[in-house]
C-alpha cells in the first residue's frame, strides 16, 4: 500500500508476469489494458483477457496493492459500445480506478457507475489547473495523470490550484508530443495510439537488411538507417533521422529515457501522489529491474528527505533498460525559461 509522506508507485503491466514482477518488486499500484484497442497500448501478444487480468487483480490484491485499468483510446464512430463494454468489465472487476480519456466515455462511466474512480489519462492531454478542475466538476475524475510537456514549476503551480490528485511520469520512453493530440503515425499509416493502441501499428513496419545497415519504415516511409554495431529501436516517426538542410539527425527527439531520481525529492515536496514508470510494452525484467530501484529511492526520500541520496547502482540499474542507454529530466527541467 502507499506510504504515508510520498508519492504511490504506479507501474506498468502488459502481461501478467510482468504485473507479478511489479507487484513482488514494490509497486503500489499496477495499471493494465485489455487485449484490444480500448487501451494506447495495443501492441500485438500483450495485454488481457478478462481471466487473465482477474488472475491478475487476484495476486494483486492478496498483497495490499492497488489495480487501474485502462480505457484510454478514443472511440471508433458506431463502435461504441466497445469502449463502453470495458468499462462495464471494469466496474464488475472491482477495478480501483479506471483511467479515462475520451469526455464521452468519461460521461458514461461517471453516470454508470458513480462508485467507480475515474483518473484522466495522459492521454487526455490536461496540462492546466482549469482543464484538469472542469473535468472534476462535470466528471467527479479523482486524479490526472500530466503529459510530459510541463516543468516542475508547473506542476507545482497545477497542485497548488486544484483539489486533484496528480501523477506524473518518473521513468520511461520519454514522449515529447502533447499525448493524445499527436497525428504523426495518424499521418504515416491512418491509425495512432490515440484510435488504435500503436504509435506505429506493426502491421505498416518494416525492416530492410542490406550490406552493412538496417533500414527501417513505417509504411514506406524511411525512418531511419542504423549500421551493424547500432541498435535499431522500434520505427517512431518521432524518434526517427530525418535530413534537415544537408544534414541528417534526430529532428524531433533522440532515443532516450525520462528519469527523474535527480529531482525525486523535489516532486514528494511538491506534492505529488503518484509517480508512474512507463512500459506496458516492456519486458517483466524491466518492470522488475525499474520498480526495485524507484522502490529504493521513494523508500530512502521517505526516510530522511534532507539527507536523499542517489545511489551510484539505481543510476548504473536505470541506464541499462533506458532507450538508446541515455537519460533526461525532459521538460521538468528547462533552465533556459
Amino acid at each position: 500500500m502507499k506510504r504515508p509522506g510520498i508519492p504511490e508507485l504506479v507501474c506498468p503491466a502488459g502481461t501478467l508476469p510482468a504485473l507479478k514482477a511489479a507487484i513482488d518488486n514494490g509497486a503500489d499500484a499496477v495499471y493494465f489494458g485489455f487485449r484490444n484497442e480500448t487501451n494506447a497500448r495495443n501492441f500485438a501478444g500483450l495485454n488481457f483477457t478478462e481471466k487473465s487480468m482477474a488472475d491478475g487483480i487476484e495476486y494483486a490484491r492478496a498483497r495490499g496493492r492497488r489495480v487501474l485499468m485502462a480505457v484510454n483510446t478514443f472511440p471508433h464512430p458506431g463502435r461504441e459500445d466497445a469502449w463502453r463494454n470495458a468499462i462495464d468489465a471494469a466496474a464488475c472487476l472491482k477495478i480501483d480506478a479506471v483511467l479515462l480519456a475520451d469526455v464521452g466515455l468519461l460521461d458514461y462511466a461517471s453516470r454508470s457507475f458513480p462508485e467507480l474512480a475515474l483518473h484522466l489519462s495522459v492521454q487526455g492531454s490536461a496540462t492546466n489547473y482549469e482543464a484538469i478542475n472542469f473535468m472534476h466538476r462535470e466528471f467527479g475524475i479523482k486524479r490526472v495523470v500530466l503529459p510530459r510537456v510541463l516543468t516542475l514549476d508547473q506542476v507545482a503551480l497545477i497542485i497548488r490550484n486544484t483539489p486533484v490528485e496528480i501523477e506524473v511520469f518518473g521513468f520511461g520512453s520519454l514522449c515529447v508530443m502533447n499525448e493524445g493530440r499527436c497525428l504523426l503515425s495518424s499521418y504515416a499509416t491512418g491509425e495512432s495510439p490515440n484510435t488504435a493502441g500503436a504509435c506505429s501499428p506493426a502491421r505498416f513496419v518494416k525492416w530492410e537488411k542490406s550490406p552493412g545497415r538496417m533500414s527501417t519504415r513505417l509504411n514506406g516511409i524511411l525512418i531511419d538507417h542504423c549500421a551493424d554495431d547500432e541498435h535499431a529501436g522500434y520505427p517512431t516517426l518521432c524518434k526517427g533521422r530525418f535530413e534537415v538542410e544537408g544534414e541528417t539527425y534526430y529532428a524531433f527527439e533522440e532515443p532516450t529515457s525520462l528519469n527523474v531520481l535527480e529531482i525525486l525529492r523535489d516532486i514528494a515536496r511538491i506534492g505529488v501522489s503518484a509517480v508512474k514508470i512507463e512500459g506496458r510494452q516492456r519486458s517483466p525484467a524491466y518492470v522488475a529491474q525499474v520498480t526495485r530501484i524507484m522502490r529504493a529511492a521513494l523508500d530512502a526520500t521517505e526516510r530522511n528527505a534532507d539527507a536523499f541520496r542517489i545511489d551510484p547502482a539505481w543510476t548504473a540499474g536505470l541506464s541499462k533498460v533506458s532507450e538508446g542507454s541515455q537519460t533526461t529530466l525532459g521538460a521538468y527541467d528547462r533552465p533556459w525559461r
